[in-house]
């Protein structure tokens, strides 16, 4: 074979070279087309379903999430509401063990024995998360205290809670149940 036919034989990498300089040769037609007004309306038509369509899917999706979230939201109070209600009712009955407690004198057999079951009682309100709120000497707070009695006395500073009727108790930071507290002017 000679040089010539040798050269003039192409390989598959030089025939993809050659169409590749040839299509960069030649300019890309670009294709117009031309549409009648009754055409142009039709697909400013489509173009408006389509947006509108867009919007609303929009809308929905964000309708669903919002009300994804507000039944979250619900469950979890409901929950919350339903061991605030159980607790309240169980307050009572703390109530009774500490008047028991208060029967006894100091020493007796049977108050020891009602301390330890109103201790036992206590920590497992605890691990529900029931705190009691602390009244005895602290300013009074009308989101924690209930006041049902007043007194004048000069010996202490004005607001402070002197006495305490019924303890109150808080499940987080909800108020089962306010102090009843006598408080001094």
């Amino acid at each position: 074979m000679s040089e010539q036919e040798k050269n003039n034989m192409e390989t598959p990498e030089t025939a993809d070279t050659a169409a590749e300089n040839a299509a960069a040769e030649t300019p890309a037609e670009e294709a117009t087309f031309t549409l009648t007004a009754e055409q142009m309306a039709q697909l400013e038509q489509v173009a408006k379903d389509a947006a509108e369509l867009n919007d609303k899917y929009l809308r929905l999706a964000a309708e669903y999430d919002n009300y994804r979230k507000r039944t979250q939201r619900e469950k979890e109070n409901i929950y919350g509401d339903a061991k605030m209600d159980t607790v309240k009712k169980f307050l009572d009955i703390y109530d009774n063990l500490e008047r028991g407690v208060a029967q006894y004198a100091e020493g007796d057999a049977h108050r020891q024995g009602l301390e330890l079951i109103t201790k036992q009682f206590m920590d497992v309100l605890t691990h529900l998360g029931v705190t009691e709120i602390e009244a005895m000497g602290k300013p009074f707070d009308p989101e924690k205290h209930n006041a049902v009695m007043h007194v004048e006395d000069e010996t202490i500073e004005e607001s402070t809670v002197v006495e305490v009727f019924q303890k109150g108790f808080m499940l987080g930071e909800k108020v089962l149940r306010f102090s009843m507290v006598k408080v001094a002017n």
